[in-house]
């Protein structure tokens, strides 16, 4: 039926009788099709509401529900069929993805399970491998793996010293001990706290040279010698010293202060110190590790003369540093002092490679010295 066609049947049925001229026509063919294009407007938002009324329905268990769905799922798409005044459009409809997430139903047996298991499905399919340690038994630390545990070499020289030569060496030397004295000032005898701090400020040189020597080989495309993993397992290994201590000792609001303080100060002091010279920033740090050496090394003597109670080692550095069971604390910073003086070593050994003209990746960096 043509538009002309149904114009009449709409003159006739409206008792009108009126000359029926094209110009009239005219008027009644753009006023049909407006009302038209209203009725298609009308109906496709009938059918857009319907299809998504019927995709919440779909996702409202999965997304909304408090209960874990372990029904049959839908794993195909299908057709849905939506019947209207316009005719009859069929919706391609796909599933949710299935058991991506774990929901738990809230009840105290579903919470145990989740806290003793931790077997959470991961929509990336990223989940924690099971490790067990030599004997057997479960690893609970996720800080550190077995194979990153090590048994630290305590036959190390901790008394071998840099004589200042240079300017250079001077400058950090004298750095170092205008540093040193307010601190020893400040702690005193309360080890303990001197080791938090410590701690704290000897994470940060490793870290800012591997960053620093990361972009410097993304920059220049080329190999860092192995330099940034010695460095980055530097600041891990100073960081691992810290999560010992804090086992031991619970720092205070004041000192958590000073540390916050002192560290912002300090990484970016030797954050500029390293762009303006690696060989002065590598000799500060020798010479920070000489003076960590031989805080550590009264921390010892106060213990084995029982000035300081010799408490058990926290679990933490038993499997860390693979010590007998037994272990005190005497033993913790017996090894920690071994770790202090394998950095000074690793920092006077860079700062002697650039003091000669060279660069770091020209000489194998020590990986795993400790």
């Amino acid at each position: 039926m043509n538009h002309v066609n149904i114009l009449k049947a709409i003159y006739k049925s409206s008792n009108h009788h009126a000359y029926f001229s094209p110009t009239n026509y005219q008027i009644s063919h753009n006023t049909f099709n407006q009302s038209l294009d209203l009725e298609m407007n009308r109906k496709g938002t009938i059918v857009a509401t319907k299809a998504s009324q019927l995709l919440l329905t779909q996702l409202r268990t999965r997304l909304f529900s408090t209960t874990s769905f372990t029904g049959s799922v839908i794993t195909e798409p299908f057709n849905v069929p939506m019947s209207s005044t316009m005719g009859t459009t069929r919706l391609l409809t796909m599933p949710a993805r299935n058991y991506s997430t774990h929901v738990s139903s809230g009840s105290s047996k579903d919470k145990k399970e989740d806290n003793d298991t931790k077997a959470v499905s991961s929509y990336w399919g990223v989940a924690p491998p099971t490790l067990t340690k030599s004997d057997g038994s479960a690893w609970k630390w996720n800080c550190f793996r077995p194979w990153e545990a090590y048994q630290a070499d305590t036959t190390i020289d901790v008394k071998k010293h840099h004589n200042p030569v240079t300017w250079n060496d001077k400058i950090a030397f004298w750095i170092v001990q205008a540093l040193k004295y307010p601190t020893y000032l400040y702690f005193q005898k309360k080890h303990i706290h001197h080791a938090v701090l410590l701690e704290t400020v000897a994470a940060v040189p490793g870290m800012v040279g591997g960053m620093l020597l990361h972009t410097k080989s993304l920059r220049r495309f080329e190999q860092s010698g192995g330099w940034i993993k010695a460095l980055l397992e530097e600041a891990e290994n100073e960081r691992m010293h810290l999560m010992t201590f804090m086992d031991v000792y619970e720092p205070k609001w004041h000192e958590r202060a000073l540390v916050f303080a002192v560290q912002g100060v300090f990484f970016n002091a030797y954050f500029l110190a390293y762009l303006a010279s690696p060989k002065l920033a590598h000799r500060i740090t020798g010479y920070l590790e000489e003076e960590a050496v031989n805080s550590y090394t009264e921390f010892l003597n106060d213990l084995e003369r029982g000035v300081m109670e010799d408490v058990p080692a926290p679990a933490i550095a038993i499997d860390y540093w693979c010590l007998p069971k037994n272990s005190t604390l005497k033993d913790v910073v017996r090894v920690i002092r071994a770790d202090e003086a394998h950095h000074r070593d690793l920092n006077h050994y860079a700062s002697d490679i650039h003091c000669q003209g060279h660069e770091l990746k020209e000489y194998p960096a020590p990986i795993g010295y400790h």
